[in-house]
């Protein structure tokens, strides 16, 4: 407590959260206490303690922040506020992602709508700067949102995805996958999105679920094989029909080739057999469009196929009579199925439901279309990493507990993943992003981190995935490619922690950089949440109006009362449901806090602190009963149970101390001897005291603010009783165990 003292002015009002969190958060941010250098420099943490690192999982520069990011932040807030408390060099780096083609579609529709003008009108250069002012403005944005979440980040240490530090990365990055062979170009199918103009990768496919035709047909009358397909205006494209190997209704027609001209285009059919056709699924024989399909792309380099592309880059058809020629894809196959009907091939159509590959950023559907592009191989054995590849390379530290993922059963669906992985596309032809670091001049080709200085070459147009910068970012936040001491003393971090549902965006491809480019790990560990829904456990979004701003809920009951909300109930891997009865619930908790300190600090003004009481036995029992609760729950902490800690403090602090102890402690006070006095004033500070220590990371402003009032004083003090300190609580220590 502090000495000569009545109870403090604004104790004597409700809590305030609005006069409290930013006053709060700027003495923090002042005081340097994000920086493990600052912390390190001013005593608060030893030189030589153990390293606690973690990246933010930077977010999009498209706009706000939604519930989502507020459980990262208040999960991730929890991590490294409970490190900093065990007096370990704690570092939470910030930072932000491009998020190329999500930010350039934002702008696009921004131009399209308030001056009705495409990028093109503009140019490269001039659209450039229109993206970059929305990506600052969000930015911006983004960053107010964090810090009203008591997001105690080093600032000082900020990214972002596309700035001067991470282009030298990527660069870097590049050349050394082109040199040793796994960057290439080369011509292969590729998920095109017509509206977008550019490609995607695998997983950023968004499947719905529609209503589709099956037809059942022969190519000509001639032709001894029918077949079944949802999209008929592809087989102008096929060259071959496959079957299984061991289906007796077609092993005579294994080998044979036959030409029909179909819809107008001539072809010509090959009959081969492969493993992978389903005997069960239609007629059981496949038609092979190796241009058209990823699946039969890979069965054409198989079987030696040719290509034959049928679309192009506007799904508009390129080959065929004059009904499908020039015509959309959706428009063509009304007019294929009408030929097949005109010419008697038609020989049965029925109606099925069939996954749809859509564009998560424009909602067109994909064609796979083959283009020349850029590609990691991930099958390539690589010299310098033992002859690995890069999927065993991403498989080896999740498969030897090197890398420990919560909840474990992720790491199956994981494996499963790496194990199907293609070769990645990383190229996209649009403007915004890190632009694909390779010169051209005539017939030569220059890789390099830096361009070519003789007149005529031209850089590539193309720029890279965003998950190829972010996929650096554990260790280009740390000053990769150059050996800086943040390097060094931070990595590998010791968590990642994130959503489940880009565990394969994001989570491999951090692993596959780290250990190509490191050969080492990127995190010890990773901790993936789930999907924050509404109380009826529903997706949230702004379409069925059931979206909830962060920052409104804060303003209505504070930050405490939101991270709360947020934790409770939330275990790992697990979806959640975000209801405001429940956050008004803990705002409640924060005001039940700040009475409970306005009760302390009221009956023990007059504490003498310097020793400890005899105590009788129901005290003694409240000491070992707290002492149990804390060895229990720095227990759980470590096991990232933060769910369960919460939980346990709020029902302890309400019931147990505020119930129970301090209604028997009025009693003593009132009744009791000068010794049972001492004793019930001691208890009520050292549990108050102890309670603020451990709720510190779950509610930190309502901790701090109370604990500025009654427990800091301008000397230093043993700490762990109830005892004065001169520090803030943020770089307090945790609790001490029994």
């Amino acid at each position: 407590m502090k000495e000569n003292e009545t109870t403090p002015e604004k104790l004597l009002k409700p809590y305030n959260p609005a006069e409290t969190e930013d006053k709060i958060y700027k003495l923090w941010e002042e005081g340097g206490f994000f920086n493990p250098d600052v912390c390190i420099e001013k005593g608060f943490t030893q030189a030589e303690a153990e390293a606690f690192s973690m990246v933010l999982p930077p977010p999009n520069v498209t706009g706000t922040l939604h519930t989502g990011h507020a459980l990262t932040l208040a999960i991730e807030d929890i991590m490294v506020r409970y490190a900093r408390m065990q007096g370990k060099k704690t570092l939470w780096v910030p930072g932000t992602d491009h998020a190329a083609i999500a930010t350039q579609s934002k702008v696009e529709k921004i131009l399209e709508k308030e001056e009705s003008k495409r990028k093109g009108d503009l140019g490269r250069e001039e659209f450039l700067k229109r993206v970059e002012k929305f990506a600052q403005e969000s930015h911006d944005t983004i960053i107010n949102q964090a810090k009203k979440m008591g997001a105690s980040l080093d600032w000082s240490r900020e990214a972002f995805t596309l700035d001067k530090k991470r282009e030298k990365a990527v660069y870097t990055a590049f050349k050394r996958m082109y040199d040793d062979g796994l960057i290439y170009r080369g011509y292969r199918v590729v998920n095109w999105d017509p509206k977008g103009q550019t490609t995607i990768s695998d997983d950023e496919l968004v499947y719905e679920e529609r209503k589709a035709k099956l037809y059942t047909f022969k190519y000509s009358k001639d032709f001894p094989i029918s077949i079944s397909t949802t999209r008929p205006e592809t087989k102008l494209g096929d060259t071959a029909v496959a079957v299984h190997p061991d289906d007796p209704r077609y092993k005579e027609f294994v080998g044979k080739e036959y030409d029909a001209v179909f819809c107008g285009a001539p072809i010509h059919i090959k009959i081969i057999a492969d493993d992978s056709v389903e005997m069960e699924f239609g007629t059981g024989a496949l038609g092979v469009t190796p241009a058209h399909s990823m699946a039969d792309w890979e069965m054409g380099q198989k079987h030696n196929l040719p290509l034959v592309p049928v679309i192009n880059e506007f799904a508009k058809m390129i080959l065929g009579n004059e009904s499908v020629l020039g015509k959309k894809t959706t428009e063509a196959r009304e007019a294929v199925v009408e030929w097949l009907r005109t010419e008697g091939l038609l020989e049965k159509e029925e109606e099925i439901s069939q996954n749809v590959s859509t564009a998560e950023r424009t909602g067109a559907i994909i064609e796979p279309l083959p283009k020349l592009q850029w590609f990691i191989n991930v099958n390539k054995p690589i010299a310098s990493r033992g002859n690995k590849t890069l999927k065993e390379l991403m498989l080896e530290p999740v498969r030897d507990g090197k890398i420990k993922v919560l909840p474990d059963r992720f790491e199956r669906v994981y494996y499963n993943w790496i194990e199907n992985l293609r070769d990645w596309c990383i190229s996209r032809q649009i403007w915004y992003g890190h632009q694909v670091p390779v010169w051209y001049k005539n017939e030569a080709l220059y890789c390099g981190t830096e361009a070519p200085q003789e007149e005529g070459w031209i850089q590539d147009p193309d720029t890279l995935d965003t998950w190829f910068s972010s996929g650096l970012w554990t260790f280009s936040t740390l000053g990769w490619p150059d050996e800086t001491p943040d390097l060094k003393t931070y990595h590998p971090t010791t968590v990642l922690e994130t959503g489940y549902d880009i565990l394969f965006f994001w989570i491999a491809r951090m692993i596959l950089m780290s250990q190509y480019l490191l050969g080492d790990i990127p995190f010890k560990n990773v901790y993936l949440h789930g999907l924050v829904r509404d109380k009826d456990g529903k997706k949230m979004s702004k379409s069925l109006g059931n979206a909830m701003d962060p920052l409104e809920l804060i303003k209505k009951y504070g930050t405490d009362a939101v991270r709360m909300a947020l934790i409770i109930g939330t275990a790992p891997g697990n979806d959640s449901k975000l209801a405001e009865e429940n956050i008004r619930g803990y705002g409640r908790f924060a005001n039940k806090m700040w009475n409970v300190a306005r009760f302390v600090v009221e009956n023990t003004t007059d504490l003498d602190t310097s020793g400890t009481p005899a105590f009788d036995e129901e005290d003694e029992a409240s000491l070992k009963e707290l002492s149990s609760l804390i060895d229990e729950i720095t227990k759980e902490m470590d096991e990232y149970k933060f769910y369960l800690v919460a939980e346990k403090l709020y029902h302890y602090f309400w019931h147990t101390f505020a119930d129970i102890i301090i209604e028997r402690s009025k009693k003593k006070i009132a009744e009791g001897d000068a010794q049972a006095i001492l004793s019930a004033k001691w208890i009520l500070v050292s549990h108050l005291n102890t309670l603020l220590r451990a709720l510190h990371p779950f509610m930190p402003f309502v901790t701090e603010e109370i604990w500025g009032l009654l427990f800091t004083r301008n000397v230093s003090t043993e700490t762990g009783g109830p005892s004065t300190s001169s520090k803030m609580l943020i770089v307090e220590s945790w609790p001490s165990q029994s």
